[in-house]
């Protein structure tokens, strides 16, 4: 049976882990949710506005757009915010590789809008929305959480001397 000690150090090595987890977790969601009003704002009047909005016929292209600036509103939130604790990077490498991954999560957004839209033939816009803005956006979230983690926003090992300057800095500082 473990010592006490190995309980304890076991018990608060958990702790700093999951709690580090868990307030990754709500920062991001609160990013999201700060880009997602400006997704499902933006996808809407471009769609509706005034009954037949500009792209009120282009439901796919209101999408992209809508996305876009979103991820330039989470890109700011998760890189100053969320993940200012972890390692940095080139700005430009993240920036791109930032937006990379949510190109992939727009793909699963718009794939999803796609098939309900016009495979399906579900074209109101509660269909249009469930499909892009719930089931898509649920997926693409998944994603994006765990591909930030992984790649634009990686942990430094802390045993590595020569990532200890990366390890050290956070996300004011330039590169």
């Amino acid at each position: 049976m473990p010592g006490p000690q190995l309980l304890s150090r076991g018990y608060r090595y958990l702790q700093s882990t999951l709690g580090d987890l868990y307030r990754e977790i709500a920062k991001f969601g609160i990013v999201g949710l700060s880009a997602l009003v400006v997704d499902i704002g933006l996808f809407n009047i471009l769609r509706f506005a005034g009954g037949e909005g500009p792209l009120y016929d282009k439901p796919l292209t209101a999408k992209i757009i809508s996305v876009s600036v979103a991820t330039t509103v989470a890109y700011a939130g998760n890189r100053f915010w969320t993940f200012r604790h972890r390692g940095r990077t080139n700005m430009g490498k993240e920036y791109l590789l930032f937006f990379a991954l949510n190109g992939v999560a727009m793909l699963i957004a718009v794939g999803c809008l796609w098939l309900s839209h016009y495979v399906l033939g579900l074209t109101s816009p509660l269909a249009d929305n469930i499909s892009a803005n719930v089931v898509g956006l649920g997926l693409g979230t998944l994603f994006r959480f765990w591909s930030y983690r992984k790649w634009v926003f990686p942990d430094i090992p802390k045993d590595n001397p020569a990532d200890e300057e990366l390890y050290e800095r956070d996300a004011s500082t330039p590169i």
